[in-house]
């Protein structure tokens, strides 16, 4: 049985649909990347599965079951927009907020020790938000939402403003949530990270569903017209094999677009005739690539 399960869940706002009929099954140990372009029903979805605003058709299950007041306690949030106080310390706030999702006070204090020591920041317990840095601030949200070690966590452009640093951080955090179990649904604008996190997508288009699936069989479904050929001297006259489009020249080979699957071949075999071939990959469509097919816009 799925920790969450979405079943044509539908949310209008007078006459405009914000959510029409989505479906989705986040597993235990799971991270299901939710995506789409601003507007497109997102964080309408993400709201409704917190139970901050309720569905106007479809259901959503947790465990099997239907929204209830204790789901509090086996999920965490964090919001795009953060929401700590900036004038409270640390360890006041987040023990208190562990506190309303079940916690005792000793279980939460060294649950928030835990993640300071984890984060190698254990001095910022008795510090304000106000003075951390943005990326700091953003690291205590982060562990205001997984303090009371939730079932099911929602997290909303969980990386953005970090440094490189602070991403694989909480990467590794994310990715440990999971190995341990943790049901994760996971939205941001980085395509990048969704493809290193996560196996199962849906992206969301002016409240529908356009895409959906597993990443590896979605891109199976999309043509490869990218070629990178790496060689020790130069190839001539690419451009004029048939079915190549574009040619660049990029340090040590060249990057070449294609109309057809079978032109990557013929460029195999005129490299080879002419220099020593490197490196000679056919590429797989990028999840940015992807999305922009589908939806019209870059999602970076």
């Amino acid at each position: 049985m799925e920790p969450l399960k979405l079943v044509n869940v539908v949310k209008q706002y007078g006459d405009k649909t914000a959510v029409n009929q989505i479906s989705l099954e986040v597993g235990r140990g799971e991270i299901y990347g939710l995506l789409g372009a601003n507007g497109a029903g997102k964080t309408t979805t993400m709201r409704m599965v917190l139970g901050l605003i309720y569905p106007d058709g479809g259901e959503i299950l947790y465990n099997g079951k239907p929204y209830h007041a204790g789901l509090q306690q086996i999920m965490g949030y964090l919001p795009e927009e953060r929401g700590l106080y900036p004038k409270i310390k640390v360890s006041e706030q987040i023990v208190y907020l562990a506190r309303l999702r079940g916690m005792s006070q000793q279980d939460a204090d060294k649950s928030l020790r835990y993640w300071l020591e984890r984060f190698d920041v254990p001095e910022y317990y008795d510090k304000r938000i106000e003075e951390l840095s943005k990326g700091n601030q953003q690291k205590m949200g982060f562990i205001a939402a997984i303090v009371h070690k939730p079932q099911i966590v929602i997290l909303d452009e969980a990386f953005s403003g970090l440094d490189p640093v602070n991403v694989e951080l909480l990467k590794a955090t994310v990715k440990e949530l999971r190995d341990e179990g943790t049901s994760i649904l996971f939205s941001t604008h980085r395509m990048e990270h969704v493809e290193e996190l996560c196996q199962r997508i849906t992206i969301l288009h002016k409240s529908n569903t356009v895409v959906q699936g597993n990443i590896r069989d979605i891109k199976s479904r999309y043509p490869r017209e990218e070629v990178l050929l790496h060689t020790i001297g130069d190839v001539s006259g690419l451009d004029a094999i048939p079915g190549v489009t574009a040619v660049e020249r990029i340090d040590r080979g060249y990057h070449i677009r294609i109309a057809a699957p079978e032109t990557a071949q013929a460029i195999l075999q005129k490299a080879m005739q002419e220099t020593t071939v490197e490196r000679f990959e056919i590429k797989e469509p990028t999840l940015n690539q992807i999305f922009i097919q589908e939806v019209g816009d870059s999602h970076e």
